[in-house]
């Protein structure tokens, strides 16, 4: 395992880490069992940084970390989420009381003292804009229940105004082969200033596996059937953004980057490794097999600068223009 540093909290993370949304819930049938193993699996690996949210599986998902970080509380660390339990265009959803309230129940179910890395959970832009979000997470630093601060953001708009207040120190964003939108003014500018970058979806939702054909059909409770078209919650978090249907043409076209590669998926997330301003990929996962299928972008060649400018120039003239909603 190869690792880097969180921003300039001082903290080293494992560049592969992984997300646990899927074994929380709304992607389909999961197993603790199997995900209990995963999680084992990973950290045998090296893997010592996870990412979950209160709303992942109402909770299990931070449950479900809890047990397999027992007796490691001190070598595995943990970022959860929060806001999303409420109304997020609501400011009272962000007061202290209520941020509080939220950041004990997560450290209830984490079994933890305090938490590692707590961000704000995709808020409404204008919370973000007004800033009081803030000064409450400062706050619960120095009450120590958190030990650092960020924000997982839907735009760059959004990121670009979390990094005005000096203490964000991670940035979560959408960024993967079909959303190269971050790498003009997003990245480069977090990194100037010292912000760690977390990419989720770094597969935009299994599409740059290469695997799925036009007719898929998935389970019921799986976001990728209920959201496809933005409706639970931001379009973007589903397939990029891009329609399924476009999503699968266009990762067809592009399954060339598996050429001298494990797999697509090793080659797709090797391609944001390669940008030294991220911090880690973290994504996510239901069974032992996955793992060992994400772990593989660690042994993956890197791109050359001809491969680069070929998938920014697709970027350019075949995906951006189809990807739906802020971004």
């Amino acid at each position: 395992m190869k690792y880097r540093e969180l921003g300039n909290t001082g903290i080293k993370i494992s560049e592969v880490s992984f997300g646990t949304w899927a074994i929380g819930g709304s992607w389909g049938k999961t197993s603790d069992a199997e995900a209990l193993q995963s999680l084992e699996y990973a950290m045998d690996q090296g893997v010592n940084f996870f990412d979950t949210a209160d709303v992942y599986g109402d909770g299990h998902s931070e449950e479900l970390l809890a047990k397999a970080t027992k007796g490691k509380e001190n070598q595995i660390y943990i970022a959860t989420k929060f806001c999303r339990k409420g109304d997020i265009f609501d400011p009272k959803n962000y007061s202290y009381e209520t941020v509080r309230s939220y950041c004990e129940d997560s450290l209830r179910r984490l079994n933890r003292e305090a938490i590692d890395l707590y961000q704000i959970h995709c808020p409404a832009t204008e919370i973000l804009r007004d800033g009081s979000v803030f000064e409450v997470l400062d706050r619960l630093q120095e009450e120590g229940k958190i030990r650092n601060y960020g924000v997982s953001v839907e735009t760059v708009e959004e990121g670009l105004i979390s990094l005005e207040n000096p203490n964000v120190k991670s940035l979560q964003i959408i960024f993967n082969l079909f959303r190269q939108k971050p790498l003009e003014t997003l990245i480069p500018q977090a990194h100037q200033k010292g912000v760690g970058l977390l990419v989720r979806l770094p597969l935009a939702s299994g599409l740059l596996t290469g695997k799925f054909t036009a007719g898929h059909e998935f389970e019921e409770d799986d976001h990728r059937r209920f959201n496809e078209n933005g409706e639970a919650f931001n379009v973007g978090e589903t397939f990029a953004g891009l329609g399924f249907r476009k999503g699968v043409e266009l990762a067809d076209q592009l399954k060339w980057i598996a050429e001298e590669r494990p797999s697509m998926a090793s080659a797709a997330l090797r391609w944001i490794l390669d940008h030294k301003e991220i911090t880690c990929i973290i994504p996510g996962f239901k069974n032992v097999g996955q793992v060992q299928d994400n772990l593989l972008a660690l042994e993956t060649k890197p791109f050359t600068e001809e491969e680069k400018q070929t998938v920014q120039c697709f970027y350019r003239e075949n995906v951006k223009d189809f990807i739906r909603g802020p971004y």
